[in-house]
Formats: structure tokens, C-alpha cells, sequence
């Protein structure tokens, strides 16, 4: 497990190209095999998350799909001019699928990363093939049910005036965001391990302006519910039995609302299935690609 996690918190150390999408600078990396079917991924916490996240994860499918990942404008590596909205951010990923010449894609993400997979869904239907969800949540009703799932944590006990700030998107600079981001990290996984979670610390690249206009002005408004419906692509909805963050049942709120979609429940993971139950998590998401959004190649490796 300590590789696994390491490996998914990793700073992007990867060579990644400068790429000039709607006027923003953004490092990409492009994985697999050229002319395989693309899977374009979206990270998780704006502010936080980089393309580290999906390359360990989604990575894995690269011996048989093309895998799209980067930073998003305002995360990691890449450049924060303009806007840090979700209208912004999906035409983001748009750009990417015409950058690199794909009619449409499988579009994939985790968490906050999962919130930006449905929503170019939702304003770009005819690119999308198939879509992966992991640990995420269809409007911001989940605010409420993490925060007391923090107050009533048994396993720390949390210093609720940083987790406001966090979560409320009040963070002062890239400093204050670390010391907040430390406070709850310990919530996170299925087992909690001190010294695990102050790597992950370590390792992530700090942005707080994308942070805190993603949680005070994007999330307020955030809920894609009446739109789910309408989507007519095949959905995974993956999501670990604990996550604090984003419950099971904000799962289950999106499998009810997308006709034909499947939820796969980890019964040992928090909010990192793809890392604490890696083999089993990357098998279910292959084997509904292989279904839904078949490989144009024999896997070398599968996992």
C-alpha cells in the first residue's frame, strides 16, 4: 500500500508538454498507444490535485487506451490565467480532446475530478463514449454530511475553524492551505497512517487561488442533479464503503438518476479505492471499458 500511495501523491515529475489551450498553459502528458481509444482525465482538488493523481490510476490502462492527463489551469504545473469555473475547466477538456484528434472519449475523474468528468458530459454529450466516476458527488449536498463525518471522526480530532476555511474556500495563501489540507487528511483513508499522510503533504503542489474559487464561488451553486438524466453514455460509478468526503450515498444519488448506470462499492477503501483496493478497482473499470468502450489492441500488462 505505501507504494501505491506514494505513487498516487507523487509531485508530477513526469516529462509533460506546454500546451496552449484557451489561452492557458497547460502541462500534458499523453500515455499509450497512438491510435488507441483516448480516456481524458480530470484530477481532483483544484488547488491541490495534479495529473500525479490519474496517471497512477488511469495510467494503468495506458498498455491498451490512449490516456489523456494534466494539470488543470490553476493546479500543479500548469498556468492560472483567467477563470477557475466549471464552464472554464470543461472547455478545457474539450480543447484537450481536439488537441490531441479524438472525436470523442471515455471521460474519467475522481472526486472534484468527478464533478468535472459529469459536467462535460452534461455540455458535451456528443463526444462522450463512456465516462469512469470515482468518489464524487452530482451537487454540493455532500458539504454537510463531511462535515459531520469529521466532527465525528474517532480517529483525530480535527480543528473545525481550519476545516471551515478549507472548505468554505478562505484559505490566505499557499502556506495556510498546506496547514489546513494537513488537518484533514487523516480522514481520508481506510487505514490511517500518520506518516503516509504527512508525504501525501509533502508531495502536494499548493495553488490556493484555484482552491478557493472552486469552494466559495463554484460549489455554492453546484448540482447537477436535474441534468443527470440526460446523460446517455455508459457509467461507472466507482466509490469506497468509507469515504468521509463523499459517502456512498452520493454515489448512489447519481446511479439513481443516470439511466443504466453501475455502482461498484470497495468494502475495505475510504475515498482512494484505486489506491487501498488498486488490482480490484482497476479491474472493474477495465472490464467495463473492455464492454462498453472496447480497446483497438490486445493488453500487454493488464493489471
Amino acid at each position: 500500500m505505501t507504494e501505491n500511495v506514494s505513487a498516487e501523491f507523487a509531485k508530477a515529475t513526469s516529462p509533460a508538454q506546454r500546451i496552449v489551450i484557451n489561452g492557458n498553459e497547460l502541462a500534458v502528458e499523453v500515455l499509450g498507444p497512438e491510435g488507441a481509444p483516448v480516456i481524458l482525465t480530470h484530477h481532483g482538488a483544484p488547488g491541490l490535485g495534479s495529473r500525479a493523481e490519474p496517471r497512477a490510476s488511469f495510467g494503468r490502462l495506458a498498455d491498451e487506451y490512449r490516456v489523456i492527463v494534466f494539470d488543470a489551469r490553476g493546479s500543479g504545473e500548469s498556468e492560472g490565467s483567467g477563470v477557475f469555473s466549471h464552464e472554464q475547466w470543461a472547455a478545457d477538456l474539450d480543447a484537450l480532446r481536439e488537441w490531441v484528434g479524438a472525436e470523442t472519449v471515455a471521460i474519467a475523474g475522481g472526486s472534484y475530478g468527478g464533478f468535472m468528468a459529469m459536467e462535460y458530459a452534461t455540455r458535451y454529450p456528443d463526444r462522450v463514449e463512456a465516462i469512469v466516476l470515482r468518489d464524487t458527488a452530482p451537487d454540493n449536498g455532500n458539504a454537510h454530511l463531511a462535515r459531520e463525518n469529521a466532527l465525528a471522526s474517532d480517529r483525530v480530532t480535527i480543528d473545525m475553524e481550519k476545516f471551515d476555511r478549507i472548505d468554505e474556500g478562505r484559505v490566505r495563501d499557499n502556506d495556510d492551505l498546506r496547514d489546513c489540507w494537513r488537518e484533514i487528511l487523516p480522514l481520508y483513508d481506510y487505514t490511517y497512517d500518520p506518516e503516509a499522510t504527512e508525504r501525501k503533504v509533502e508531495a502536494t503542489p499548493y495553488r490556493f487561488e484555484a482552491h478557493n474559487y472552486a469552494f466559495s464561488t463554484n460549489l455554492p451553486n453546484y448540482d447537477l442533479k436535474p441534468l443527470l438524466p440526460t446523460i446517455t453514455a455508459p457509467m461507472l460509478i466507482t466509490v469506497g464503503r468509507t469515504d468521509w468526503i463523499t459517502p456512498v450515498s452520493c454515489s448512489q444519488t447519481i446511479a439513481d438518476l443516470v439511466p443504466g448506470s453501475r455502482l461498484a462499492i470497495f468494502e475495505h477503501s475510504g475515498h482512494s479505492p484505486q489506491i487501498e483496493e488498486a488490482e480490484e478497482w482497476t479491474r472493474t473499470v477495465r472490464g467495463f471499458l473492455h464492454e462498453v468502450y472496447p480497446p483497438s489492441s490486445t493488453p500487454t500488462a493488464a493489471v
